[in-house]
């Protein structure tokens, strides 16, 4: 299989959250066996970031409206406030021994829009986001880079880096929501991926939530839920079997109710490191509207990575 984690993108900034994403990624890097991977550190300045520091320079307008003086002020801008912070990052992934590339990058646009440019261009395979905590509520109001990414892009791995980073087992105990479509067969997929390089994966649980609400309605459509589940499980067990994947480490489960309550349920339960999703492509507005498990997840598990697989 086709390492997932061959190109990685993680955009940062100076605050505490982007030092913990940086030090889960450097934890995963750890934990690979596959040694051929890129890093990008991407620092994006919003416009109007660079405004600010031109109208705080006390010179005449006609001065500071000279390109080869602006052009400076953002050099040094870069070279004083973003490339220290960078070089630190990227000393603190050499630290734990990885010997890859590691490209630092600053850009200068609105940070989300960047990000996905980049992402497309430079045929990226997994962005890393660092993630604030923040009520749905001022997210809906407010937006978020992370959102932005997460609904802009449809043909990347997005990782967004929760509170709780472990230095050895950074993904340790994985969950991985099924519901038998091809998106959550790619959640599964990744996940093989994933039990093929990284060492030191104590767990992985595949979770079918029985629907409560379609249960009668399947049985009316002469369809068993509890056996289709079943089925469904045993497909995906199989994905893990059939990569020599040891079947000790593959656990399968299954629960009755609402597909969201039951996933959030087995999360603050089971203790888990990174959970990983399957999402079919859907507007932010889509997802308001709807109620989209990936969302729920996000909006309500602040201390997992959350991984959205597209590819």
């Amino acid at each position: 299989m086709e390492n997932v984690f061959k190109k990685i993108l993680l955009p940062v900034d100076k605050s505490e959250n982007s030092k913990k994403a940086i030090r889960f990624v450097s934890s995963l890097l750890k934990s690979i066996e596959e040694k051929e991977i890129e890093v990008i550190l991407i620092n994006v300045i919003p416009p109007e970031t660079i405004s600010e520091k031109l109208k705080n320079v006390d010179f005449k307008m006609v001065i500071i409206q000279d390109k080869v003086f602006a052009d400076k002020l953002v050099e040094n801008y870069i070279n004083e406030q973003i490339m220290p912070f960078l070089n630190d990052y990227e000393r603190y992934i050499r630290s734990i021994g990885f010997l890859g590339p590691i490209k630092k990058q600053v850009e200068i646009g609105d940070p989300g829009s960047k990000v996905i440019e980049i992402s497309t261009t430079e045929d990226i395979k997994t962005v890393m986001l660092a993630r604030r905590v923040m009520s749905k509520f001022k997210k809906i109001i407010l937006g978020s880079v992370s959102e932005k990414i997460l609904y802009g892009l449809l043909n990347q791995n997005i990782y967004i880096i929760g509170q709780k980073v472990s230095e050895d087992k950074p993904i340790g105990k994985i969950l991985i929501p099924v519901d038998g479509s091809e998106y959550s067969m790619k959640a599964v997929e990744h996940v093989v991926s994933l039990a093929k390089v990284v060492k030191n994966i104590e767990k992985i649980t595949i979770l079918r939530v029985i629907n409560v609400s379609l249960y009668l309605e399947r049985l009316r459509q002469g369809i068993d839920p509890e056996m289709e589940a079943e089925e469904i499980l045993i497909a995906s067990k199989r994905k893990f079997t059939n990569e020599g994947i040891p079947s000790d480490l593959v656990i399968t489960k299954s629960a009755v109710g609402f597909p969201k309550d039951e996933i959030i349920r087995e999360i603050q339960e089971g203790n888990y490191d990174l959970i990983v999703m399957g999402r079919k492509g859907r507007s932010a507005i889509k997802d308001i509207i709807l109620g989209g498990v990936s969302t729920t997840v996000l909006n309500n598990c602040f201390e997992q990575t959350v991984a959205i697989i597209n590819q």
